[in-house]
């Protein structure tokens, strides 16, 4: 039996489904999902369930969609593929499901990516980067993070800018990590940079020491790693702290608040990538950060950002296309450029993202501080990690 959450007032709205261009008789619009809220994904999966949660909320004030309310029904399917393959298969059965929402990351999105093009449905992922899931000629995927192989770009760009060379690569055996552990190393070898270690692990692995000690052997100065799940990036720093390892500089492939709550003062001066920061000049930002810490008590994430302007991202489609065709609202997508309040917005014919680059931010005095790029940076690097 399908866990599920139903969220009335509320309601999420996003590309989906929907061929025909004539709302049915109910008397709202329904948007089925799936979202981790439990299992190895559930810190970044509730962060984006309550990102389109606010989104719901926020366009059912301002009226709604189409002159009806969004009604939003989300299944958890507890960071299991073949969980989400079974919600998404009933949900472009179920006739009362008038749009589709992706679900969280790379791993769960190319699960469920076959179903929903199949049936022709459009679907904005919200938070899945890896570029293998758009180079198989689906017409109704889109993208909205940066690409997975640039996750770890900011963290390369800051280590060569310092003059660090010996560069070390670790990556979980899951899709996202691997696409962007993959692409940080093949930037490490575009600059003329020394790649000393790069390694996959398998998922659920608990101790580090081996790696950690092959590092200390190789003396690397910087270190990148990429995975799935935060708590892997705490066990992987308490295990580092425990056995001394000493870096210049250490980045993750994501950044949030959880990591420094857990970690304290262990967190200190480690990188990480963040689509998205509250501190960025994008419309709406500001309604946006407050609404969400009112409403759910703590401050948003990226993931939390990303869920959000993916949604506000389809409510626009819509409007444009003034319907509910699949069809319509893809091709709005398609030739839209836009800034939501999560990042600038233009995809190629493939749905594939060209506009967002990502920011990489530091942990200094346990505050989130951006480093990478420049342009955008409100704080310096410090060095001595």
């Amino acid at each position: 039996m399908i866990k599920s959450i139903f969220f009335f007032p509320l309601l999420l709205l996003f590309p989906f489904f929907l061929k025909a261009d004539i709302l049915t008789n109910q008397d709202s619009i329904h948007i089925g999902a799936s979202m981790s809220l439990s299992g190895a994904y559930a810190t970044q999966g509730i962060a984006a369930n309550n990102g389109y949660l606010l989104c719901g909320e926020h366009l059912n004030v301002r009226g709604g969609l189409l002159g009806k309310p969004i009604k939003f029904i989300i299944h958890d399917d507890e960071s299991d593929s073949d969980r989400a393959k079974e919600i998404y298969q009933k949900l472009v059965e179920d006739k009362t499901i008038n749009a589709i929402m992706g679900p969280y990351g790379s791993t769960l999105t190319e699960a469920v990516a076959g179903i929903t093009e199949s049936h022709q449905m459009t679907m904005i992922s919200p938070l899945a980067a890896t570029s293998s899931i758009w180079e198989q000629g689906r017409q109704y995927l889109f993208m909205v993070l940066p690409p997975a192989e640039l996750f770890l770009a900011g963290l390369i760009d800051l280590a060569d800018q310092q003059g660090f060379s010996r560069i070390a690569i670790l990556q979980e055996e899951q899709l996202f990590p691997e696409a962007a552990g993959n692409g940080a190393a093949k930037l490490v070898r575009k600059r003329g940079l020394e790649l000393t270690f790069h390694q996959s692990y398998s998922s659920g692995k608990s101790n580090f020491s081996d790696i950690i000690q092959t590092l200390k052997n190789q003396e690397v100065e910087v270190l990148g790693m990429a995975a799935s799940s935060l708590s892997d990036f705490i066990l992987f720093v308490e295990q580092m702290n425990e056995e001394n390892l000493q870096l210049k500089m250490f980045g993750t492939s994501g950044a949030v608040d959880q990591f420094q709550k857990e970690l304290g003062p262990l967190a200190e001066l480690t990188l990480g990538l963040s689509a998205w920061e509250p501190g960025l000049n994008n419309p709406g930002i500001e309604e946006f950060t407050e609404d969400f810490k009112n409403r759910f008590g703590v401050n948003p994430s990226f993931h939390a950002a990303g869920a959000y302007g993916s949604c506000m991202l389809l409510a626009e489609a819509i409007k444009k296309a003034e319907s509910l065709d699949q069809d319509k609202i893809r091709q709005e997508l398609l030739e839209m450029e836009t800034t939501t309040i999560f990042s600038n917005y233009a995809v190629d014919e493939r749905g594939y993202q060209t506009a967002n680059k990502g920011l990489f931010i530091q942990w200094q005095n346990g505050k989130r501080v951006i480093v990478w790029p420049e342009e955008e940076a409100n704080g310096k690097l410090l060095i001595g990690y």
